[in-house]
């Protein structure tokens, strides 16, 4: 085994990517690599200082320490969306393309079977996998949810460098076999929790618990609550109409009774229309 190196670490992953069949998955993939490839490009990052691995659904690469991380996620920030958003206007719902993204630092080594180990590197694939960061983009309408690592937030990120406001981030802790892992989510927490990954159930690759409506499955609207300030209040329940009086244990009601209130109202209700028989 080599000795261990600093890198950043990128990794990148295509949301409900076993959904598809072999055309489809084809296709993703190839918008994977050319995503990833004008987004490292845009950050300066060429060739020469980087090393990638192919996980299916999925990129990984070994950014050298010496690459600029704050041009890295500024174009994470921009680059990506920006190109998704090209993507997914051309595409057909089914080959629609959406990406959940990790940026860590930390050390790494090569095996003798030329792979790459380290805890930082693990702990990278756990934020990736974790069920924060699948709901983030499941809940957004956005095609892009992006999650650093502590360290990264630490050393980069808290400084507020322009193009990558630190306020736009936000605490998570990640549940790992080691234990809870601490990392920073790009954008609103899901369902504004604490960001515990095991408040929200995983669905892996599968897309169960995806909400229909939208390209990509996006989450159809929500309904707002009902009973707030009026503003806030959406349409009303649907419910039967009634087009004549209403005869209420004995009495007719009819017209708008808007405001009767804190009655007690007994007997038989018996409602018809217009001409009708009781």
């Amino acid at each position: 085994m080599t000795d261990p190196v600093s890198r950043t670490i990128l990794l990148l992953d295509i949301e409900r990517y076993s959904d598809r069949d072999d055309v489809e998955q084809a296709y993703l993939r190839r918008m994977l690599y050319d995503i990833t490839d004008r987004a490292l490009e845009a950050a300066g990052i060429d060739e020469t200082l980087r090393l990638r691995a192919d996980r299916g659904d999925s990129v990984m690469e070994l950014i050298d320490a010496g690459a600029p991380v704050t041009a890295l996620l500024r174009s994470l920030l921009n680059e990506v969306p920006a190109q998704l958003r090209t993507v997914n206007r051309m595409a057909s719902s089914s080959a629609q393309i959406r990406l959940r993204g990790v940026v860590a630092t930390g050390w790494v080594a090569v095996d003798g079977l030329d792979g790459w180990v380290g805890s930082d590197l693990n702990h990278a694939c756990r934020l990736l996998d974790a069920g924060v960061l699948r709901d983030a983009l499941r809940e957004r309408r956005d095609d892009f949810a992006l999650c650093v690592s502590d360290a990264l937030y630490a050393g980069v990120v808290r400084h507020d460098h322009t193009g990558i406001p630190k306020a736009e981030f936000h605490p998570v802790t990640v549940d790992s076999k080691n234990g809870p892992l601490k990392a920073w989510l790009h954008g609103p927490v899901p369902g504004g929790a604490t960001g515990s990954a095991g408040s929200a159930e995983d669905h892996g690759d599968t897309g169960a618990g995806e909400a229909s409506g939208g390209s990509g499955d996006r989450p159809t609207p929500r309904v707002p609550e009902q009973g707030g300030p009026a503003s806030d209040r959406g349409a009303p329940a649907p419910g039967p109409a009634f087009d004549g009086p209403v005869t209420i244990g004995g009495g007719t009601v009819s017209g708008d009774q808007n405001n009767v209130t804190g009655n007690r109202i007994g007997g038989d209700f018996i409602i018809g229309r217009r001409g009708e028989g009781s």
